[in-house]
């Protein structure tokens, strides 16, 4: 049975969320400024590479930017040589943006594997149970977070105004 946790603790673990956040987005940029690219752009090529060939209209549904803001960030990743255009298969109009895996590896998998070597490192440090615990609430806060964008993204691009 769980013990209640006290408001301190919530705090607690809010202010480490925070940090872990902030580390998050100062590595990726540490990153991809090494690799010549802003950290958005870095993290959209991760959502590209993770998910294959998109069609511009993919891309702007999963990662809620526009289609004009979709078209320069494939215009910046293209010109590096990290996605192509290309003319689908079954239907000529559309166009599927493809990573491309080999030279986005040649960029940015020395860092990576580093960062896995490391991650790697410490997961084998805990327990199984530890391990578990981690994971649960990995989980269910990458679901959560998911929960608040799909939200945000439904009330379209007015800003929320303070109240005087």
């Amino acid at each position: 049975m769980a013990q209640p946790i006290t408001e301190e603790k919530i705090r607690s673990i809010s202010e480490l969320g925070k940090k872990f956040s902030d580390a998050t987005i100062f590595m990726h940029e540490a990153i991809a400024k090494k690799a010549g690219l802003t950290g958005t752009d870095h993290k959209y090529l991760g959502l590209i590479i993770q998910n294959g060939p998109l069609t511009a209209g993919e891309l702007s549904k999963l990662t809620g930017l526009t289609t004009g803001a979709i078209t320069g960030l494939i215009d910046r990743l293209e010109k590096k040589k990290l996605v192509k255009r290309t003319s689908d298969k079954h239907d000529r109009r559309k166009i599927v943006i493809v990573p491309n895996n080999e030279n986005a590896t040649k960029l940015l998998g020395a860092v990576f594997s580093d960062l896995q070597n490391r991650i790697v490192h410490l997961l084998t440090s805990l327990s199984a149970g530890e391990v578990q615990i981690i994971e649960k609430y990995l989980l269910s806060t990458i679901e959560i977070m998911k929960e608040v964008t799909k939200n945000l993204q439904a009330r379209g691009h007015t800003p929320i105004s303070k109240k005087q």
